[in-house]
């Protein structure tokens, strides 16, 4: 059974760490117009000490794993929201005190990126669910019609029904200009784009399974390990199937190739009724593209594959809740998922 956290709500506390990258002196600037926008729309903020950008992670893994288990399991804490990602979160798996935070009320942890390897790491290992979606640099950035903001998913209540449709634009390749524009609050989607099946004939797709995902680059180092036992977390917490989502961020096509598959290896998908890759600007190989990579790795398997999700590294971000009951629609123009908290 999935433990979803209680519901966000104006007062409450939001917890803000890096577990994996810190915010250096260029980014203050957006991290306190983040804050500020916070505190306008009613919540109080603890910041951790775990906050260092001067170096690839913000601190040693024992006070960032312990910072994070400190705050997900704090009563006083609602969220734990990361700046953002980074590159070396895998380091903290094997120290956070997942017992602690199976046996608490814990906080909803939000995030994606690098941030999702802890994400897959709590859902996976405590029944615990989490929230991949935007992360706090992206908490005043506006949501385009039919895609959640990450705070009105969290303030959902129990058994709440969640709908959100494939976004009609999406964001040019290359990250927000949030040093020039701290206060950017204008994502300016101007690339046209919806959804596609990797085989064009498979339409119409109905799938429904719990959800669990994250992004390629970060998980793939979880595959057979204790903390991304994707198959065992099926047969434990998801009796309806799995509805398994990835995203590649930069790697190559060949690169996405062998990680997808590795994934397949650790039995990602044997349970899976359906599997959304999302949008990315990473690069082809020559000939060999992003989409043949996924064919490569999904190509033989008798699941509705769907690419160009909006679940990644290019805007904007659907609110997808780890563990949720979710079923996803790709029929012509009918593209949504819909997600019940229960």
């Amino acid at each position: 059974m999935i433990k979803f956290p209680a519901p966000l709500r104006p007062g409450d506390r939001i917890g803000v760490t890096s577990p994996s990258s810190g915010v250096d002196e260029r980014f203050r600037p957006r991290l306190e117009f983040v804050l500020a926008d916070l505190a306008k729309r009613g919540y109080e903020v603890t910041v951790g000490e775990c906050m260092d950008g001067s170096g690839i992670v913000s601190a040693p893994a024992e006070r960032r794993a312990a910072e994070l288990t400190a705050m997900l399991i704090d009563p006083g804490i609602g969220a734990v929201v990361p700046p953002w990602g980074g590159e070396l979160a895998v380091d903290l798996v094997e120290r956070l005190d997942y017992a602690k935070i199976a046996e608490s009320d814990p906080a909803w942890l939000v995030g994606y990126s690098d941030i999702s390897t802890l994400l897959l790491a709590v859902t996976t290992r405590t029944g615990v669910a989490t929230l991949h979606g935007q992360n706090l640099m992206h908490t005043p950035t506006r949501r385009p019609d039919g895609i959640l903001h990450y705070l009105d998913a969290l303030s959902a209540e129990p058994g709440a029904v969640l709908e959100q449709r494939a976004s009609t634009h999406h964001k040019a390749p290359g990250f927000y200009d949030i040093i020039g524009q701290p206060d950017l609050v204008d994502p300016n989607l101007d690339r046209p784009g919806s959804w596609r099946l990797l085989d064009p004939g498979a339409g119409p797709v109905r799938a429904t399974g719990r959800l669990i995902g994250g992004c390629v680059e970060t998980i793939a180092c979880l595959a057979g390990t204790p903390y991304g036992d994707v198959r065992r977390f099926a047969e434990e917490h998801a009796p309806e199937g799995l509805i398994v989502y990835v995203e590649v961020c930069e790697h190559a096509a060949p690169d996405a190739a062998r990680e997808l598959y590795s994934l397949r290896l650790a039995g990602w998908f044997d349970h899976a009724n359906a599997i959304l890759v999302g949008r990315t600007d990473a690069p082809a190989a020559g000939s060999f593209t992003q989409d043949d990579a996924v064919r490569f790795a999904f190509g033989e398997l008798d699941i509705p594959v769907i690419l160009d999700v909006d679940c990644g590294h290019v805007a904007p971000e659907l609110a997808l809740v780890n563990g949720a009951l979710a079923e996803v629609v790709v029929d012509g123009s009918d593209q949504r998922i819909v997600q019940t908290l229960s």
